[in-house]
């Protein structure tokens, strides 16, 4: 089953808390920090390394869903001639992290934060990755500053990483940057995060890039019920992630010059792949012309329409061979881009909730100072992307868990009810159990069956929905 977003609304009842805190310890998730690795994140909040170099004067904004505290990214965005000029301050982890501390040990064990709908379990303690080392507004913060140049198109022409004191002066939030910028208030460097990412947008599509714009699966908590339903992601979003995209693959250019480097990559997906998506584009009734290659089509879709919403859901099964390869000494590995991307590409903008970011920062900032990188990196390189892949598969399986949980709450008093779906999904291993995307609620369920026709639409009947045991499973009607 791929990841997807969930995102409760309003206060999850004591029976969701409990199912969730069942399903922490079933997975073995990790809760409090043991008391030494707390003990040094406390002392490292006040004393990390901080960098001579002062940007202060730069007026930073954060841009993130309402509430979040766990800064990783600040932008400043300014015009530049003809062209732009992008400012992207990255949290600088490795400023309050030591190698081979107990702190630093923790991490590796967490890999990445995980989002349960009631609490989040952080990759470091709430002190770093909530206080010191996010860039709050108004807080002086260390921070790994990018500076890429953009010609008028938007095309990378010149890009600088170094250590520097930044501050923000402004925490938004999409909705509110979004109202801003579509009625004329907003500041050049908020307004100018629509022009760059008009300008991107159009670069992805030129070189064959696919950004799945998926929208959130959201379950509204009302007077111990629970509406679901799909909210599409703000152009504000997906402006913002062309950002993060600018700067992961300016990152992979860095490494792949010096030699050096942790790459994200991703396969091109094979011929049957895609053509398991049509089949389900045909049950969806979206038109997909056989000349029409899946990019092409991916950017006539709209996210707000719950059959569009549906199928950009299933487009994810494209990303599952994504992982992370690592390079040395100029030796290229067999696939050093990524497909989605249409280029080389890292992760490097969420060191606060992702391992192997704060790795990429420090090959990055390493080979613009035409420097090895530090012995520490170069010694735990090759063992990171089996961790990420770890850290990955049990973030997927929290994920999946938590949709469950919420489903089989929301379907608890409809067992026996026939609805309409789409089998949108087979298991490699079991053909007679699948997934069937239901037209109404927003639910995408297990079903089992003899006979599962993948891609086809059909009735089928909830035979089961216990929160409890976060189990939902339908059979054909």
């Amino acid at each position: 089953m791929p990841r997807r977003r969930i995102r409760v609304t309003g206060a999850p009842e004591a029976p969701l808390h409990a199912a969730f805190a069942a399903l922490r310890a079933e997975l073995g998730v990790p809760q409090a920090f043991p008391a030494e690795v707390q003990a040094e994140a406390d002392r490292a909040a006040s004393t990390p390394e901080l960098p001579s170099y002062d940007a202060t004067d730069i007026p930073f904004f954060t841009l993130d869903p309402p509430g979040s505290t766990d800064l990783d990214q600040a932008a400043h965005l300014s015009r530049r001639g003809s062209g732009y000029r992008v400012r992207y301050a990255i949290a600088d982890v490795a400023a309050f992290v030591r190698p081979g501390t107990a702190l630093d040990a923790e991490a590796h064990r967490r890999v990445e934060t995980l989002y349960f709908p009631d609490e989040k379990v952080p990759l470091h303690p709430f002190v770093l990755s909530e206080g010191a080392a996010s860039l709050l507004p108004d807080r002086t913060r260390p921070a790994a500053l990018w500076t890429i140049d953009l010609d008028a198109e938007g095309r990378t022409v010149a890009t600088d990483v170094r250590r520097a004191l930044v501050r923000s002066r402004a925490r938004l939030d999409y909705a509110g940057a979004q109202r801003r910028i579509d009625d004329g208030t907003a500041e050049e460097p908020v307004a100018l995060l629509a022009e760059i990412g008009r300008a991107r947008e159009l670069l992805e599509a030129e070189r064959g890039g696919i950004s799945l714009d998926v929208p959130e699966q959201e379950i509204t908590a009302r007077d111990h019920t629970y509406e679901l339903s799909y909210r599409a992601p703000l152009p504000a979003e997906v402006w913002n992630a062309q950002l993060s995209l600018l700067t992961g693959m300016a990152a992979a250019g860095l490494m792949l010059a010096a030699g050096t480097g942790i790459l994200r990559t991703l396969p091109t997906a094979p011929d049957g792949a895609v053509a398991r998506l049509r089949r389900t584009a045909t049950a969806l009734r979206i038109d997909w012309p056989h000349h029409m290659p899946y990019a092409a089509l991916i950017r006539t879709l709209d996210p707000h329409r719950p059959d569009h919403a549906a199928f950009l859901q299933e487009c994810t099964t494209l990303l599952r061979g994504a992982g992370y390869t690592v390079l040395r000494d100029g030796a290229l590995p067999a696939i050093t881009s990524h497909a989605a991307v249409a280029a080389p590409y890292t992760h490097c903008t969420a060191p606060l909730r992702r391992l192997a970011d704060r790795y990429a920062a420090e090959l990055c900032l390493a080979a613009v100072a035409g420097e090895d990188p530090p012995d520490w990196v170069l010694v735990a390189l090759d063992g990171l992307p089996r961790q990420m892949a770890e850290g990955a598969r049990l973030a997927g399986t929290v994920e999946r868990g938590c949709v469950d949980i919420v489903e089989a709450a929301l379907l608890k008093d409809r067992v026996g009810e026939v609805f309409e779906g789409c089998v949108v999904d087979l298991s490699d291993h079991e053909p007679t159990v699948g997934t069937v995307q239901l037209d109404a609620p927003a639910v995408i369920g297990r079903i089992e069956g003899e006979w599962l026709p993948l891609g086809e639409r059909l009735r089928v009947r909830l035979v089961g929905a216990d929160p409890g045991t976060s189990k939902i499973v339908f059979t054909p009607a």
